[in-house]
């Protein structure tokens, strides 16, 4: 049984963060992460006991081929697409980030820096060559609903320059 990678340690973290608990909603969770063996396949396991309701919960994720090299703070994946995070869960990742900027430049840049990182998310998924992200990059009723309400946000002109934008305000803040 194939799962679905987790390129690090970031993403999968992302990935809970987005997923609360489906009986009371509450997102926090005091996961423990473990290499398990699921069918013969090495699987990365993420358990915790939500605080909110006492529901067990787990995700299983698959191992990628290769380590992903860790440079900067967020590091969600290597050169390919995620698995786990579609184009639109990464854009609305990259929203809400941004939008929740706090006034202390260290932290600006904290949180400038997620934004930054998720949209280069997004990007991953427009294939050499192309201009957008084709629709085989949303599979989730979030994503789809982000691409639906302004598909020319996932064109890639645009996304470079949401990119480099959130990475220019990010330095300026840093440079106070």
């Amino acid at each position: 049984m194939a799962f679905a990678v987790a390129r690090t340690r970031d993403e999968a973290q992302l990935y809970l963060e987005l997923h609360p608990c489906p009986d009371c909603g509450s997102i926090d969770a005091p996961w423990e992460q473990a290499l398990i063996e699921v069918d013969g396949e090495l699987t990365s396991s993420y358990a915790a006991i939500c605080p909110g309701c006492n529901a067990q919960r787990e995700y299983l994720f698959g191992l990628p081929v290769r380590e992903t090299p860790v440079r900067d703070w967020p590091t969600f994946g290597g050169s390919e697409p995620s698995e786990v995070l579609d184009a639109g869960q990464w854009l609305e990742v990259a929203d809400t980030a941004a939008s929740e900027v706090p006034p202390d430049p260290a932290e600006a840049g904290k949180v400038l820096a997620v934004a930054r990182a998720a949209v280069d998310e997004v990007i991953k998924f427009v294939p050499p060559g192309a201009d957008a992200v084709p629709q085989d990059g949303f599979w989730t009723r979030e994503g789809g609903a982000v691409r639906d309400a302004d598909p020319g946000r996932f064109r890639l002109e645009r996304l470079l320059i949401a990119r480099d934008t959130y990475d220019e305000l990010g330095r300026e803040l840093g440079a106070r």
